[in-house]
């Protein structure tokens, strides 16, 4: 099945980067723009993470793998159709192969976690994010990276946000401080709600 809009694949990839994020596939605004998460839920993401564009958008810092590299097109209600899965059977394996440098993957909603966490996948996105501590603790050998689960940071979840408030509360902390570590950065990082 062909894409409804020319192939314009959206992915940062890098030899030296030790955090990588995995989500979807871009958006509408994303494909226009050639540059991943330029939109609403880039400024959440960044926020959650504690960084700005200078260290989301730097190849040496940060990879960004999404599970489809090109915009899917639209559903019927105008949402973003699921990541085409041609593109993970053809890259995935190769991409992160290539990239064992990897210390951390944040997999943003349910296509990365199923994924990145295979059979360890809960079956929810709430209750795999909710896990999220054991799949932090319990990876992160030399032959694979540590794993966080996050929910899309889209406006679509500020009512999963509100009804979890234990994300912002417990989560977001870890999360910053493990990506100012793998920054080499000090305590003390940027804000975490957005």
């Amino acid at each position: 099945m062909p894409l409804p809009h020319q192939p314009r694949p959206v992915l940062q990839t890098s030899s030296k980067a030790r955090i990588c994020i995995c989500g979807q596939a871009p958006g509408t605004r994303v494909h226009k723009s050639g540059k991943p998460f330029t939109d609403p839920s880039g400024d959440r993401l960044r926020a959650w993470m504690g960084i700005g564009e200078d260290v989301f958008y730097h190849p040496d810092k940060l990879a960004i793998v999404p599970m489809g590299f090109c915009f899917p097109g639209l559903d019927t209600k105008g949402g973003d159709l699921p990541p085409r899965r041609e593109c993970r059977k053809a890259w995935h394996d190769r991409v992160f192969a290539a990239m064992p440098q990897i210390e951390l993957i944040l997999v943003i909603g349910q296509y990365a976690q199923a994924y990145h966490l295979g059979n360890a996948r809960k079956g929810s996105l709430t209750d795999t994010v909710a896990a999220w501590k054991s799949y932090f603790e319990n990876s992160g050998t030399a032959a694979k990276p540590r794993v966080i689960p996050l929910p899309h940071p889209s406006w679509r979840n500020n009512a999963w946000l509100r009804k979890n408030p234990w994300f912002e509360t417990d989560l977001l902390p870890v999360l910053q401080k493990e990506i100012a570590r793998l920054l080499g950065r000090a305590q003390g990082v940027g804000p975490a709600h957005v």
